[in-house]
């Protein structure tokens, strides 16, 4: 079964894993998610700290 996933260093989607697991994110099903990966760290960032509601890593609470 392939496996994708998502270079954040290069921006590409990468079939089983070919890079450094330091700079993977995955493993996806379908190179579609893996595509995705990104729009998903953002929507769980925002959901674990809801006081940062632009995503930029700093409260928005005076």
């Amino acid at each position: 079964m392939t496996q994708y996933w998502y270079n954040v260093r290069t921006h590409q989607v990468e079939e089983d894993a070919l890079s450094d697991w330091t700079q993977l994110l995955g493993p996806y099903e379908t190179r579609e998610e893996a595509e995705r990966a990104l729009e998903k760290v953002k929507e769980r960032n925002r959901s674990w700290d809801p006081d940062d509601a632009n995503g930029d890593g700093w409260s928005d609470r005076d």
